[in-house]
């Protein structure tokens, strides 16, 4: 699932489209992606609009058209945005394609878990302002993690990271990520974490953040071999710390890739 960066890399994708009019509007009508939204007002709505810009908040993409006209994406499992030449044909799963006079907007998804929103308001949507604080905002504090986890003591520390309602964005290889840089065991309940641990886990839940921005989110880049990220995706991988191998389970619903040699 397209966790932060690869969500602010899709949003990117459709930035050739911004500050130009939509000529018309393609969609599946009975696609899933338009469950609670009526795909035919969508159509309707944004055709002869212009794209006023686009914003990402964890997992959740945001579009603005002229006319107080929003589009909200949410790219579930397999969706992703894509820019294609003017006058682009829909395949099977392009389910909504705005099209401009030099390019075509698409929004496809295999699997159809992904999820269209559609507003009319002057002002961002509700849903959209009632969002928590991002990771990278002011308001993601150490204070902030200290008080989810009195919320959820119990809760195993992998399955804590991905609460979107605390840590928007943060999806599953993050979340390894963050924990294998803690050298926190992923079965380790929230409740049990010092202090200083918990300090520790706002600094690298940022770090992180940035770093995948900086290098997904810009351009799809490679991780360097020095994270986890680049081992963990099969048997036989090997920590980058210590060369052991890497365990890999369920934890919290999730498989989940960690070092018990250095993840204490």
């Amino acid at each position: 699932m397209p966790e932060l960066a690869e969500v602010e890399y899709f949003r990117k994708c459709w930035a050739p489209g911004f500050k130009r009019r939509v000529t018309a509007v393609e969609l599946h009508p009975k696609a899933r992606i338009f469950r609670g939204c009526d795909p035919l007002l969508v159509q309707r709505e944004l055709t002869g609009t212009i794209l006023r810009g686009g914003w990402t908040h964890g997992k959740q993409m945001l579009f603005g058209f002229s006319g107080g006209r929003w589009l909200g994406v949410h790219l579930g499992m397999t969706g992703e945005l894509a820019a294609e030449p003017a006058g682009f044909a829909p395949g099977k799963h392009d389910h909504l394609v705005l099209h401009q006079p030099n390019r075509s907007l698409v929004f496809r998804d295999p699997r159809l878990f992904g999820r269209v929103r559609f507003d009319l308001s002057q002002k961002p949507p509700a849903w959209w302002q009632a969002l928590p604080p991002g990771v990278l905002d002011d308001g993601f504090t150490p204070d902030r993690v200290a008080t989810a986890v009195q919320r959820r003591r119990g809760t195993p520390v992998k399955a804590f990271l991905l609460m979107q309602e605390f840590f928007p964005g943060i999806g599953n290889w993050m979340a390894d990520e963050i924990l294998w840089r803690c050298r926190l065991a992923p079965h380790r309940k929230a409740g049990s974490l010092s202090p200083a641990e918990l300090r520790k886990l706002h600094r690298e839940i940022r770090q992180v953040s940035r770093s995948a921005l900086r290098i997904i989110g810009e351009r799809w880049g490679d991780l360097p071999d020095s994270w986890l990220f680049n081992h963990r995706w099969k048997d036989g991988g090997h920590c980058p710390k210590t060369g052991c191998a890497l365990a890999r389970e369920q934890v919290g619903g999730r498989t989940t890739c960690w070092s018990p040699g250095w993840q204490g």
